[in-house]
């Protein structure tokens, strides 16, 4: 099952634009967050080359290097705040915001992705992308690496 939703919202009288996008995996939150900053394992499950750790504070580059940016705020096995942007973002855009969410749900976790900042009209390009190249691999790579 995933949910979605585009949004738009007004933070600090700036309107943000996002998207929200949950998943269920049937792992546990610790596995899936323990993999999620895991370059070995981000990798595997992308399938593109991800170095990145569990070090709040720490650079990453993900997918080859589209992907940059550094976490913020790590909250064991239930949160991840990310400074994140993509080699396609605008010259001059700020970064955008990615929360990950972790969260029990009946065997497995409820993985809940938030993405704030986006480049105005960028929503629908990057829900696809974390639904192509996250969601879909990783339900497969979870699926047969079960453990929960």
């Amino acid at each position: 099952m995933t949910i979605n939703s585009l949004f738009l919202f007004k933070k600090n009288q700036q309107l943000e634009h996002g998207i929200k996008i949950s998943a269920i995996f049937p792992v546990s939150a610790k596995r899936l967050y323990d993999a999620w900053l895991n370059g070995r394992v981000h990798s595997d499950f992308t399938g593109t080359k991800a170095e990145i750790d569990s070090r709040q504070g720490s650079p990453f580059t993900i997918s080859n290097g589209y992907i940059t940016g550094s976490n913020l705020i790590l909250q064991p096995y239930g949160r991840i705040v990310q400074q994140w942007r993509t080699t396609e973002f605008p010259e001059g855009s700020p970064d955008s915001k990615l929360e990950v969410l972790f969260e029990k749900h009946n065997s497995g976790t409820k993985l809940t992705i938030i993405h704030t900042q986006l480049p105005s009209g960028d929503e629908k390009k990057y829900e696809k992308g974390w639904k192509d190249h996250y969601l879909k691999p990783m339900k497969s790579y979870f699926k047969k690496t079960k453990k929960v």
